[in-house]
């Protein structure tokens, strides 16, 4: 590496640093690694050495999470690997302003907020819009963030009940195969569904919800020849709905109603030669008012930072495969 550049930026604080750098210096090292610079601690001070510009983008890092540091913020992996890629970009500052805004406080009393700048304009767009369409890969918050918006909205009395649906079908089954009726039949592919209502809730509110009425959960077969009023309506994995059944659910919107259509097409696992309705959807609303479109990326995985490879390499992969078939054509 050629040492070109040095900067030194204090911490000020021992324990702030020391959550910068993270456990056996995990941050230090990813940042290391990822852009190509050499990272040492002197005292209360982070010496960066490198190359002009890879400093200058290590500079950023270490002074935003330094911020988050002092907000009492998580700087875990996945949250440096995201700063990291805005600095990039030119735009590590941007990671900073998400910690100002609270989604909505779990039933613990911990804080929900955006993580990422694409997660951010996911949010606004549900808050600002009847219908929004949220998009990307598997990490990204898409259905987490649309419960917990749901559940504030009926916190605050917005609307009268939830509902929660998902097409049902699955990777590699099919339902006539599990024992049990339609409802135990359906309810393990609900399950992130359920599970993000409880932390919301807390187990004994949800139960209570549920027996009212106030939050249902069901197949979208459920919701023909419905109005949906009055309701904040999730319709989760809608890569797996046709396009008839995406029209069906649309026009089930009533007055006073919200939706929040979630899915990610690269996991489509609708029989061959059937064309998603999240797809179709997503081309023919594209410019109709009141309807977002939210394109969430790699860069909006907030799980694992491994997550945002593999869904890097799978992408990579989807392209090349597209090339070779459009040369072989």
């Amino acid at each position: 590496m050629i040492n070109g550049s040095i900067r030194k930026i204090s911490a000020g604080d021992a324990d702030k640093l020391q959550r910068v750098l993270g456990t056996f210096d995990e941050n230090v090292n990813l940042i290391e690694s990822e852009l190509g610079v050499n990272l040492r601690v002197d005292g209360v001070t982070v010496v960066i050495t490198g190359t002009e510009d890879k400093v200058a983008q290590a500079s950023g890092v270490i002074e935003n999470l330094l911020v988050l540091a002092g907000h009492g913020e998580s700087l875990g992996k996945g949250r440096v690997a995201y700063c990291i890629e805005l600095a990039k970009e030119g735009k590590a500052s941007d990671i900073t302003k998400l910690s100002s805004d609270v989604v909505a406080i779990t039933s613990r009393g911990k804080p929900i907020k955006c993580k990422t700048v694409g997660q951010k304009r996911y949010v606004d767009g549900i808050k600002q819009n009847s219908v929004t369409f949220g998009i990307g890969p598997a990490g990204t918050g898409k259905t987490y963030l649309a419960v917990c918006l749901a559940v504030q909205a009926l916190k605050q009395k917005q609307v009268d009940k939830i509902i929660l649906t998902r097409p049902a079908v699955e990777a590699g089954e099919k339902l006539g195969f599990l024992p049990g009726d339609l409802q135990t039949k359906v309810d393990p592919y609900l399950r992130p569904l359920y599970d993000a209502l409880q932390e919301m809730l807390g187990l004994e509110t949800y139960t209570k919800l549920m027996e009212r009425g106030s939050i249902e959960i069901a197949p979208l077969a459920y919701m023909r020849g419905r109005t949906l009023s009055n309701a904040f309506i999730i319709l989760d994995e809608a890569q797996n709905t046709t396009r008839e059944q995406m029209k069906m659910f649309l026009t089930r919107l009533g007055d006073g109603s919200k939706m929040v259509i979630t899915g990610d097409v690269t996991q489509i696992d609708l029989p061959d030669g059937k064309k998603s309705g999240l797809e179709h959807a997503a081309q023919v609303l594209a410019n109709v008012e009141d309807i977002d479109i939210v394109q969430l990326t790699d860069k909006d995985v907030v799980r694992n930072p491994l997550v945002m490879r593999i869904v890097r390499a799978y992408e990579a992969d989807g392209k090349r495969r597209t090339k070779l078939e459009e040369q072989v054509d």
